[in-house]
């Protein structure tokens, strides 16, 4: 259950930093409260998984979820330009992710 949270605590991740992007420095009130919101519920999930999980696992994993995520998307709405390089760097990070998984 701890690498279900976790994982899903990165997804938020992903969502808060899209969101506080978007809010123009917090000036834009939905991608503010979007912002708010999961930012607390990612960081309640990331606390529950570190209760079992090594901190420096699931930190990693956290922030590596978050990052490919938050990367992927903005490529997917043409916010970031796509290259062959950066979808090859984006698949090791998810590899190491795989094997932090695998590794603990």
């Amino acid at each position: 259950m701890p690498w279900i949270v976790l994982i899903a605590s990165g997804v938020l991740e992903a969502v808060w930093a899209t969101a506080l992007g978007r809010s123009a420095g917090l000036t834009r009130l939905g991608p503010t409260v979007v912002f708010a919101v999961t930012v607390v519920a990612s960081m309640v999930g990331l606390a529950y998984a570190m209760r079992t999980l090594p901190t420096g696992t699931a930190y990693a994993v956290w922030v590596g979820v978050g990052a490919s995520l938050t990367v992927v998307y903005a490529m997917l709405t043409g916010d970031e330009p796509v290259s062959v390089v950066k979808v090859l760097l984006i698949l090791g990070l998810v590899s190491c992710i795989v094997g932090l998984k695998l590794a603990h």
